[in-house]
């Protein structure tokens, strides 16, 4: 798949609303997360325009902040990469997928109350939210620092049961193993996923599941197959979604075989 085709896929499997957002909109976040500290705000400010997203999370309309326009953001992404600037990372985080609703759908199925649960790649920190809207305590990582900002603010209501982190797959190791770890794409990069296995075995703990989803991605197939070959066990289910039901989302269960 060629690079601009590869970028149009992600952007087709975006949820995000392009529509500006209301005062309406901006209340209710204000009604959930209540005051938010403003230095997050500036440090949110600083780093690149967003506004609240109403978004359905864990049975609630749950206001998370994300990119104002994630779509250029890619484009301009690719543009710098073309020209050969390097460093350049294309920022896939700032927007909600569909993967990650589908991941907080067969969340339901899930005994969380209580669990530590740990989340890779969580951009705007949907499926960690989820996780402990479920009554989990939630750590919420990227590889990035940029989108950590956006989701502090996202999780401030419930910021007891949330801890964000940057943790880079190969690089960064926290200092304690999760019963459940969560992903949302984060299997599209087949370079990363030595890293991203050894990220999974250094903090699943014993007896533990590892929770991946994806669009049935085609290079999540070459994955499926990957890790098939190596010391984990896989179940996959298909979770289909009312927004699309013609294009469901898998969640991969891994567990260490």
């Amino acid at each position: 798949m060629g690079r601009n085709n590869s970028m149009a896929c992600y952007i087709a499997d975006m949820t995000h609303d392009d529509a500006t957002p209301t005062a309406t909109e901006n209340t209710a976040a204000t009604d959930i997360h209540g005051e938010i500290p403003p230095a997050l705000i500036a440090k949110a400010d600083a780093v690149l325009d967003w506004r609240w997203e109403q978004t359905p999370i864990a049975g609630h309309t749950w206001p998370l902040a994300v990119a104002a326009d994630p779509d250029a953001m890619l484009i301009d992404a690719c543009k710098r990469q073309d020209n050969g600037e390097t460093g350049v990372i294309d920022p896939f985080w700032a927007a909600t997928w569909r993967a990650a609703s589908g991941l907080d759908q067969f969340l339901e199925t899930q005994q969380l109350d209580g669990q530590s649960v740990l989340e890779l790649g969580c951009g705007t920190g949907h499926a960690g939210i989820s996780a402990a809207l479920r009554g989990a305590r939630v750590i919420l990582t990227d590889g990035v620092e940029d989108p950590l900002h956006l989701v502090r603010m996202s999780s401030h209501a419930i910021a007891d049961r949330c801890e964000i982190r940057r943790l880079r797959f190969g690089i960064d190791r926290l200092d304690q193993t999760f019963p459940i770890i969560l992903g949302s794409d984060v299997t599209y990069l087949r370079q990363l996923w030595p890293e991203l296995e050894q990220c999974l075995m250094d903090h699943l703990a014993p007896g533990g599941v590892v929770l991946l989803s994806d669009p049935y991605r085609i290079i999540a197939n070459e994955f499926r197959e990957w890790i098939g070959k190596r010391p984990w066990s896989y179940t996959e289910h298909k979770i289909e979604m009312k927004d699309d039901p013609e294009h469901p989302i898998r969640v991969m269960e891994l567990r260490r075989g």
